[in-house]
Formats: structure tokens, sequence, C-alpha cells
């Protein structure tokens, strides 16, 4: 595996900076009403209120908040029945719910958190302990929410955050994007399902490459398809790369049928019929870098979008392959 110098050309994206998460308070009592309202704002949130649980359903039709602090004891319909109203509704199913209530008995929590609740607050609680809780709620609910379902790898957002939080330290990185050659050639010979176990090897293999290569801890994120991403530091690149593509091309020689495997290519049948021959997956790899003797970035987006432009030099080299970007800043 080489490193070669890049061609200039850039496309991708992660997702945009979110607004100020929205939460939803529930509670006929407007003193502590307002009194969480006001200190939720005081800490960056966003805020609407409810008096009890079918003016917080009313409200559920315009608005979508991203986390609801629901009082146990109200008129008309108490915090578990609104819970588990929302609960079942597709919309709301999985809107994360923290309880407030003044009962603290174990079977009082126990019965909450059956109906739907993920977390749990008595009465009178600690100020510093509820915004705690809805921030770590929040953020357990977004990380669950940007986990890839196939590979359990975090998605876009999450990589994003990941490289701004990068950036903010000051110190040295890479980023690397991987792809897998001629994956499309899987999928139109073998199908989907045998597809994903291309996908998920992956996934193993840069799981198995990543420990071995040891520490500091290696990020990877899955962003679609057959599309990953890594986020190291520089010195760690080759041998995580090396071991990666290793493992990764023994494992996809056992996803072939043996007889593919044993000739090197898979035949292909274009739209005539005809079969062409498309050679077995290999990975290509392109990795930014951000160094003090090199490049320094601002914004996320433009370190995968190096990473990708690099991606594209290792897809015009035949095999597995790593571009590494080595370009000073004097040289943009």
């Amino acid at each position: 595996m080489s490193k070669v110098e890049p061609l200039p050309e850039i496309d991708p994206e992660l997702d945009s900076e979110e607004g100020p998460s929205l939460v939803m308070v529930v509670d006929d009592d407007q003193d502590i009403a307002g009194f969480v309202e006001f200190n939720l704002r005081l800490h960056g949130f966003e805020v609407i209120r409810a008096r009890d649980g079918r003016e917080a359903l009313d409200l559920m039709e315009n608005h979508r908040p991203d986390l609801a602090v629901i009082d146990w004891m109200m008129p008309g319909m108490d915090g578990v029945e609104l819970i588990r109203q929302l609960r079942a509704e597709p919309l709301t199913s999985a809107l994360p719910v923290i309880m407030l209530t003044a009962m603290g008995l174990t079977g009082d929590k126990v019965h909450g958190l059956q109906a739907g609740a993920d977390d749990y607050l008595v009465k009178p609680f600690d100020l510093a302990e509820l915004i705690a809780r809805v921030s770590n709620t929040l953020r357990r609910h977004k990380d669950a929410r940007e986990v890839s379902p196939l590979t359990g790898l975090p998605g876009n957002a999450r990589v994003r955050r990941e490289i701004s939080d990068r950036i903010r330290s000051g110190r040295d990185y890479s980023v690397g994007y991987i792809d897998v050659d001629r994956f499309k050639s899987v999928n139109d010979v073998y199908g989907f399902d045998r597809g994903d176990e291309f996908i998920i090897a992956l996934a193993r293999s840069l799981q198995r490459a990543s420990s071995q290569t040891g520490k500091p801890s290696i990020f990877l994120g899955h962003i679609g398809g057959d599309d990953f991403v890594f986020i190291c530091e520089p010195d760690q690149v080759l041998p995580l790369t090396q071991r990666t593509v290793t493992d990764f091309e023994t494992a996809a020689d056992r996803l072939y049928e043996p007889k593919d495997a044993q000739r090197g290519y898979i035949e292909v049948p274009d739209r005539r019929g005809n079969k062409q021959k498309a050679a077995l997956v290999t990975l290509s790899i392109g990795v930014a870098q951000a160094t003090e003797d090199g490049r320094r970035f601002t914004d996320p987006r433009a370190v995968i979008a190096v990473a990708s432009e690099m991606k594209k030099v290792a897809k015009s080299q035949p095999g597995s392959y790593v571009a590494i970007d080595r370009r000073r800043e004097d040289a943009d």
C-alpha cells in the first residue's frame, strides 16, 4: 500500500449543526412547571409546557419535542397513562421521557419505568440532577438514533461531532474514508443479504484491527452502505489500514462462492444478458490529516471532503490502496 499526492475536487457532506433541543414539561403545578422551564432555558434548552396529559397530546400535534418531563400525579390523564399513549403512537413511541413525581417507593418507580419512562426523579429534586438527567437522556437517545442497525457503529452526525472535537482539541489527527471496490457487483450477483454480510465483515475487520493497533482508542463510524470512517492519530493510520485490508480480504474470500473465490472473479450479467467479469472486492481508503507541520481544518465537512477526495485517488489504483493527503497549508 502506498501514499500519493492528491487531485483537487471535493464533495461529501455531513449533517448540519442542530439547534437547541426542545423539552416538553407536563405538570399541573404551574409553580414547579415554571421553575423547571426557567432553569432548562437557562441551560440552553427550548421549552413548551402543558398542564395535563390531554393538553400534552394536543400540543404534540404541532410540536415534536426531543424529550418530555412528565409529572405522575395530574388530574384527568395522569403521567403513566400519558406515557402509555405516547408509546402507542408511532410518531411519539421513541420519545425519551423523564418522570417527575413525589412518590419515591421502589414499587412506584418500577411501575413508572414499566409504563415506558426512561428515567425517574423524585420531588423535591436537585436542580443540577434534573439538568444532568435531561442532558444524559437526550445524549443516549441521540447516540442510539445515529447508530447503524446493521453494524452497530455510529453514523454521520456522530462522526461530525467527533471530528469537531478533534478540531477543537488542536492535536494532530487523521480521518480515513473507506469504500468497498466493486461492491455493486456483489449485490448484483449474490443479492442484498449477501452484500450485508460483506458490510458486516468490514465492520468486524475494522474493529479487530482497531483493537490490535492499541491506544489511544480509534473511533470507527459507518456512514451508509459500504462507506466507513475512522478517526485516529496519524501514526496509527498505516498499522490500522494494513490490518484491516488483510483481515477483510480474508473474510471476503469466505463470503464468495468457492468457485468464484478460486478463480478470482465473479460473472455479472449486463443488460443484454452477457456476462462480464468483475474482480473480487478490495478496499479504497482515503486519508485526510491535520498535523502541526501540515494542514489544519476549521470545519469537519472540509476534513471529510479531503478524505473523500483521497478515496477517489485510491480508487484509481489497482487492488486495495491507501492514499494519504500530505499537502501543507500553503499548498492549497
